[in-house]
């Protein structure tokens, strides 16, 4: 359906009638947020974040207190849509007219001036780019025995530090680096040492940006002119000095592997690009090393946190609740054989272990508004009129806690996912990784690693609270993605049998 001038001729105020009224109005009219001249609803939102606890949830606040499933606001010079019912949620992330990305001040500054890589981009584009390295990545074993075997190289490296420090460990930053890993290997054909201090940097620099700035890009997009007058304050300062090092540290990659490349030589995605950038002579505007340098960055940034930090709030939720972990154990114990180390497809013996990492991705989804994503054409949503080049955001937090769907969501309870038989249920209201043409291309390396590592570590050692510290409190710290409190646990090694 789409909104058309006698629609809104025979509906009053179905589109404003002056500068004041917010955009999305009801063919029944209805009660929504008021905003200010200039700011909009930035101070409102603003507020609600700093009380309850991130902007997912003064969205969730606001969508109550209006009673509506599609939030029209208006922050800065933006229109920005929020959606947080099932049937709105699913329609935006399949529906073709919400696929186009925005092109706004953050996106482009994201990428190094203008809109290139994966993630930022729509269009033919955007679709060859993704076809290109998902299939270069499926030919370098992605989703196949090639990558379990990588992730079994970065687990050893986490059980031999978990031994050597495990009676008190942050696991946070290891399992960061073990997901960049197996990713970085088929992307550059090489691991990147613990030890780097630049590595290191990278991350600090990364998890900084995740807290400093939203899903709708923060003051610094609604109002990019206050880089002039408040640089540090608004994040201006931290996206240009992490531009620099990542691309340091890209280019430097992307450098050797020009000056080492041959015609035979495509065992890494970087080499594989490079073949393609050689066949067209220069005169490709999609290949390029501008292009490549913010596709490694795509991937750089999907591997560094959300998967990592799914397996890190898994951990915790172990801590926090004993009883699952000793349930979980008695099932690894009972299907696996001694010394026999895990196997992705073991998880079909496992259901327990499945819906434990289901029930993690739903009560702790460290991605709880997801997008966003850029209107190509009018359209109508749940009776609301949405004009094109709105941006709309698909708040994941809303459907993972709907009480009218999971009964009691806030209680983390893994049998939500077992029948009464044992088996795992998949959930269609459970979506971590998106739905549709967008959803997440990293998906087979997060569910690999995710039931590798939890179940290696859960199998060899027992997570217990480390003695003289405070428990966790299991809240999340919020920002772009979701990622627990920094936390401190004991692993008590295990007799495996």
């Amino acid at each position: 359906m789409r909104c058309t001038t006698s629609d809104l001729e025979e509906e009053e105020m179905l589109y404003p009638k002056d500068k004041n009224t917010v955009v999305m109005t009801k063919i029944k009219l209805k009660k929504r947020p008021p905003w200010l001249p200039i700011v909009g609803n930035i101070p409102r939102v603003k507020e609600l974040s700093k009380a309850l606890g991130g902007q997912h949830l003064a969205l969730l606040e606001l969508a109550k207190e209006f009673k509506t499933n599609v939030l029209g606001l208006k922050l800065g010079n933006n229109t920005v849509v929020t959606v947080f019912s099932a049937s709105t949620i699913k329609e935006v992330l399949t529906g073709e007219e919400y696929e186009g990305r925005p092109n706004n001040f953050f996106i482009r500054l994201r990428c190094f001036g203008e809109r290139r890589g994966i993630t930022c981009m729509d269009g033919p584009f955007w679709m060859m780019q993704r076809s290109f390295v998902v299939k270069h990545l499926r030919s370098l074993g992605f989703g196949k025995k090639v990558m379990e075997m990588k992730i079994k190289e970065e687990l050893y490296d986490i059980l031999k530090i978990i031994s050597s420090n495990g009676e008190k460990l942050h696991i946070g930053r290891i399992l960061s680096q073990a997901v960049i890993n197996v990713l970085w290997s088929l992307t550059a054909g090489k691991r990147i040492t613990r030890g780097d201090p630049h590595f290191n940097k990278l991350l600090d620099l990364l998890t900084k940006r995740s807290r400093a700035f939203d899903m709708s890009g923060g003051v610094l997009n609604q109002h990019p002119w206050l880089r002039f007058i408040a640089p540090e304050k608004t994040g201006y300062n931290l996206i240009n000095q992490l531009n620099a090092e990542l691309k340091d540290f890209f280019m430097d990659t992307i450098n050797e592997h020009h000056k080492t490349w041959t015609k035979d030589r495509n065992d890494d995605l970087i080499y594989s690009f490079i073949s393609e950038m050689k066949q067209a002579n220069g005169y490709s505007k999609v290949f390029t090393d501008d292009q490549l340098l913010m596709v490694c960055l795509d991937l750089f940034i999907a591997g560094s946190q959300t998967s990592s930090n799914t397996i890190d709030f898994a951990i915790l939720m172990m801590l926090l609740h004993p009883d699952i972990q000793t349930e979980a154990q008695k099932i690894l114990d009972d299907v696996c054989e001694e010394n026999n180390k895990i196997e992705y497809i073991d998880r079909y013996k496992v259901p327990y272990i499945e819906a434990v990492l289901s029930e993690t991705q739903r009560y702790c989804g460290v991605t709880p508004v997801i997008g966003p994503r850029r209107v190509l054409k009018d359209t109508v949503l749940d009776g609301y009129c949405i004009p094109k080049e709105t941006t709309v955001l698909i708040h994941t937090y809303a459907l993972h806690m709907n009480k009218e769907i999971w009964g009691d969501p806030e209680v983390f309870r893994p049998e939500r996912f077992l029948d009464s038989e044992g088996k795992l249920i998949l959930h269609d209201s459970l979506i971590p990784f998106g739905l549709g043409k967008r959803r997440c291309l990293g998906e087979s390396l997060a569910r690999n690693c995710m039931f590798i590592f939890f179940s290696e570590i859960l199998r060899n050692y027992t997570i217990r609270p480390v003695e003289d510290l405070p428990m966790p409190t299991g809240k999340p710290l919020p920002g772009l993605t979701l990622s627990p409190e920094k936390y401190f646990a004991q692993f008590i090694p295990r007799q495996v049998s």
